[in-house]
């Protein structure tokens, strides 16, 4: 792999470190440092970086749906099916543990599916945060669920006509 760059961006719901090389972002994560940063998006060398700092801009101001800029995962091969099927979840949906394993072919890995879940160093790209369980309840999110339930409704807001 390339070089690894690390970009702050400074989000309506926290500090979010985007990691990437020149040529795909592997990494958005919440990070819960309190520090005060500024946006330094101009000041970015690593293009994608900042492309995806810029799309996650426009995902905050309700005007981005889906994400263009190029990104990877690394995971197995049951993470990946797992991640790209999350990936079909539409924006302001949630759908079950349950019917990602379904739609993955093994209605039986719920577990299964609820741990690559936890695993996704994507966040809000592959969206793990639209993903409930059967009773329809909030359950785990790496950055938290009072993000999770932000997201959320953040997300329910912009598709309001």
């Amino acid at each position: 792999m390339s070089e690894l760059y690390v970009l702050k961006y400074v989000s309506p719901i926290g500090e979010i470190e985007i990691q990437g090389t020149n040529e795909a972002v592997y990494s958005i994560m919440f990070s819960n440092r309190n520090e005060l940063l500024t946006r330094a998006i101009e000041e970015v060398p690593i293009q994608v970086l900042a492309e995806c700092a810029i799309q996650l801009d426009e995902y905050f101001k309700g005007e981005r749906f889906e994400f263009t800029f190029p990104y990877a995962f690394e995971g197995t091969d049951f993470q990946q099916k797992v991640w790209n099927a999350l990936v079909s979840v539409g924006y302001g949906k949630t759908t079950a543990y349950k019917d990602i394993a379904l739609a993955i072919g093994n209605e039986k890995a719920i577990r299964a599916v609820g741990s690559a879940n936890g695993k996704n160093k994507l966040s809000i790209v592959i969206p793990c945060h639209r993903i409930i369980g059967s009773n329809q309840k909030l359950t785990g999110y790496a950055g938290g669920l009072w993000r999770k339930e932000w997201l959320l409704q953040h997300e329910k807001r912009c598709l309001r006509p």
